[in-house]
Order: structure tokens, then sequence, then C-alpha cells
């Protein structure tokens, strides 16, 4: 068992701190995230926990589950409180100081989520993502993705508990090849969930081909950078306002039939700030569950990321002071955004 520092330094995560934390987060347990590369991770996001657990392409995926050291030792730093590998600047359960999904009680060891990471392919190229169009349709990336997926399902048809896929941590699950080869190919049984996160322009033409997993689909997100023509297509470049508007509706339909929750996610950046009270309301128009508002991330393709940081501005502040107020108003969970205001906050009901 060997951990690789360099990893953890890259980002930025003190591997000899304690948090001091007593409830044990489910998530190195019972989730496994499999990237491009087959790399398996015991956490939902690749840079909460950025140290690999296995290989899809050298072990199966239970021999990666029953009989990996490093899983172990993950676990351990989980079980004794110091959360030493986890990265407490970006998990969004550590900023949102929110344990409510951690019970105190030592979690079991079945894994309940599998979270595909497998093709980066979109029909998009927004500027918070990617520097240029990534679509594989062919070649070598093209077959390892099908080989992961193949490998994924033959796993999944195998298991007889109920538990939940979530498609779409990289790239659009209707745009990409491999996951709809995914999707038309995973096992038809009832005990398998589904969730999906899209930029959904392409939800309206697709999601008839993959009728078993709309029918098992728990939870559906859309990322969505703008509530407006002008913002939406200069964030979402190759997107077109009237057609996520029509996917909107499609999808709203779909939620009425299926009863599938739904979500709308906007990474709040210079450009869109002004517009987060009103992806709010389209959220609302639209029938949404929730309306996630995270702050922009460095993932190395923006030019000048320091340009981003307009977060101690008085006027980013004005509107973030709306979001507060229309929280508070709201008394629910229909808005969320622990990367931007945490409990102390809302529970001050000031900024």
């Amino acid at each position: 068992m060997k951990i690789n520092q360099r990893l953890f330094d890259h980002y930025g995560i003190d591997t000899r701190k304690d948090l001091g934390i007593k409830p044990n987060c489910r998530r190195p347990f019972d989730t496994i995230l499999i990237d491009k590369r087959g790399s398996c991770y015991a956490c939902e996001c690749q840079s909460w926990l950025p140290q690999s657990i296995g290989n899809l392409q050298v072990k199966t995926l239970a021999e990666i589950i029953s009989n990996s050291p490093v899983r172990r030792h993950l676990q351990s730093s989980i079980e004794d409180g110091s959360y030493r590998y986890c990265n407490n600047k970006q998990c969004s359960y550590l900023l949102g100081e929110d344990f409510a999904y951690f019970p105190e009680d030592r979690p079991s060891d079945t894994v309940e989520k599998i979270r595909l990471a497998i093709d980066d392919s979109c029909n998009l190229r927004c500027p918070s993502c990617r520097n240029t169009m990534v679509f594989h349709k062919e070649g070598t990336a093209y077959q390892l993705g099908i080989r992961l997926a193949d490998r994924i399902n033959d796993w999944l048809s195998e298991q007889r508990h109920r538990l939940t896929v979530h498609i779409g941590s990289d790239g659009d699950p209707f745009a990409s090849h491999v996951y709809r080869h995914f999707m038309q190919n995973t096992p038809n049984v009832d005990h398998i969930r589904y969730s999906i996160l899209t930029n959904g322009l392409m939800f309206k033409e697709f999601h008839k081909q993959v009728p078993h997993v709309m029918s098992n689909l728990q939870d559906l997100g859309v990322s969505i950078d703008g509530a407006s023509k002008e913002t939406y297509e200069k964030l979402r470049l190759g997107g077109k306002w009237d057609k996520i508007l029509e996917a909107l509706e499609c999808m709203a339909e779909q939620k009425n039939k299926h009863g599938f929750r739904f979500t709308l996610h906007f990474v709040v950046q210079k450009d869109n700030y002004h517009e987060m009270n009103a992806i709010i309301d389209l959220g609302e128009k639209y029938g949404a569950d929730a309306v996630w508002l995270n702050k922009i991330e460095d993932w190395g393709t923006n030019q000048n990321f320091a340009e981003q940081n307009i977060w101690d501005s008085p006027d980013f502040r004005q509107h973030l002071d709306m979001v507060v107020k229309r929280i508070h108003q709201r008394n629910d969970r229909f808005i969320d955004c622990p990367t931007l205001i945490n409990e102390s906050v809302l529970n001050k009901g000031t900024n």
C-alpha cells in the first residue's frame, strides 16, 4: 500500500491534518468513481480524495472493491476522524459543514454508488471546463471507453442489492457515444437506479433511446451557467438558448411522468453572477426541485483565473445578499450554495 503524496500536494491537501470529525462520511465506503483511464477512486470527486484505489483495466471491479489495501487505508482516515486525505478546501460536504448524510455509526462496506467519468466527450466547449472541443467517436479513447462501459455493466449484472449509477461526471451523457453504449446495454433491472448530469441540449432528442434508464432515473442535473440568451451562449460555447429552453420544458414533462429529482447547476463566475437570482427564477418556472450555485474552480483552462476573483466586490456581495434573502424567505433546500455561503452565515440571517 502506497500513498502518492504528490497528488495530495497538487490539490493542496495537508495529509498531516486532523479535522477531528466524529461522524463517518459514507462516501469512501459506499462510493466508487471510475475515470476515463479506468482508475477507481473512493469518493464522489477525484479532487476530493485523489488517490486511486485500483484500475479497471488491470483488475475487475469486484476485486478492486473487496481487495484494495489503499481503499482500506483511506477509509481508516475517516474512521479515526482525521479526514487527513480529504480535500477540505473543495469538498462540498466539508465546506457546507453539513453532516446530515454522515451517520455516526460505522458505514457498511457495500458499494451503493458508482460514478462514471469514463468519457469526456461533450458537444460544448465551455471556458470554465475546457479549451477545445473533445469528442470521441472512434480511436483509442473511444475503444477504451467502450471496454470500461462493458466491464462496469458486467459487474452491475452480478449485483442484487439496490445501488445508484451516476452518469456524466466529465462529458455529456447524451452526446457521448460511450455513455449511450453504456445506457443502452445496462442491466434491465429495477434495483439499479440512475442519476445523470447533462448540459441538457440533446436530452429531448435522445432520452427516448434509453427508456429503461429514464424509467429508473432518480436524479437529473442540468449544467446551465446563464439565465439569458446573451450570458448562456457566451459561457456555454456551442449551446443555443432556444434549444435549452425546449429541453427544460421536455425535462419538466419527463419529471412529471417518471418522478425523478430535477436540479439546475449554475457555476458562479465573473460573467454570470448578476444572474444568480434569475437562474433561481428559471428553476421555479420549469419545476426544478433545486438550484445549486457553486463558485467556479480553476481547472487550468482559464487563461487568467485571477480575473474570476469577484467574491469580495460590493456588487457581487449585493447579489449574494439577495440570494440569502430568498433562502430565508423560502425556508427550504431549493437554493443550495455551499461554496458561496456557509451554514454559520445562513443561521445568522446576514451576509
